[in-house]
């Protein structure tokens, strides 16, 4: 797994796909106890697993968050909103350059935004990528609007590589996932740290 630390730089260590899920699966289980303090609720603690198990299982983190909306009744209208974070800016390090396969002098874009469903914030994720490898319109979406980063590169028909994925303590977190996000021949185009918020099983 890849983890990263206080200033997001990661320390490499992929691992195959099913022993990661195991790995996994020893994380989740080893942060529980903590998870479930007196802090937060039981109750929560089993939507998180769920939550955590539906992210797993899927490429695309905003089309689980639109469902897990939906089922849950959070808003009238379940469509993600990605409220961007303007004055904040994490320029490309070189660890996540390499992690990107970015050539020498190749423009690294950050975008910081908030995925609300209504007035629900669900979740907070950096996103380093190269505009290059997407199009002058999805380029342009990214920068005018606030439709979420996976919906705007879907017709990439991307697949995710995780790197890491921690249950938190759930005062105000309760995961983070690590993730590149590459093309179906493997390029990497985007670096994306997600923090999943209390607030998304406590409705």
């Amino acid at each position: 797994m890849v983890c990263f630390g206080q200033d997001n730089r990661p320390a490499r260590a992929r691992t195959q796909p099913g022993l990661w899920a195991a790995a996994l699966l020893v994380v989740s289980l080893a942060g529980a106890p903590a998870v479930a303090a007196p802090a937060f609720r039981r109750a929560a603690m089993t939507e998180t697993r769920a939550l955590n198990a539906d992210l797993l299982a899927h490429d695309s983190a905003t089309a689980v968050l639109q469902q897990w909306c939906a089922d849950h009744h959070l808003a009238a209208d379940p469509t993600i909103v990605a409220e961007r974070v303007r004055g904040a800016d994490k320029p490309a390090t070189t660890e996540v350059r390499r992690l990107l396969h970015a050539g020498l002098g190749e423009a690294i874009v950050y975008r910081r935004v908030r995925l609300a469903c209504g007035t629900v914030v669900l979740s907070e994720a950096d996103n380093w990528y190269r505009p290059g490898q997407l199009s002058a319109e999805m380029n342009r979406a990214l920068d005018t609007t606030d439709t979420p980063f996976g919906t705007v590169v879907k017709p990439l028909e991307f697949h995710r590589q995780r790197l890491s994925a921690v249950v938190l303590d759930g005062r105000r977190a309760i995961l983070r996932h690590e993730a590149l996000l590459e093309t179906p021949d493997g390029t990497p185009f985007s670096l994306v740290v997600e923090t999943y918020l209390r607030a998304a099983v406590e409705q």
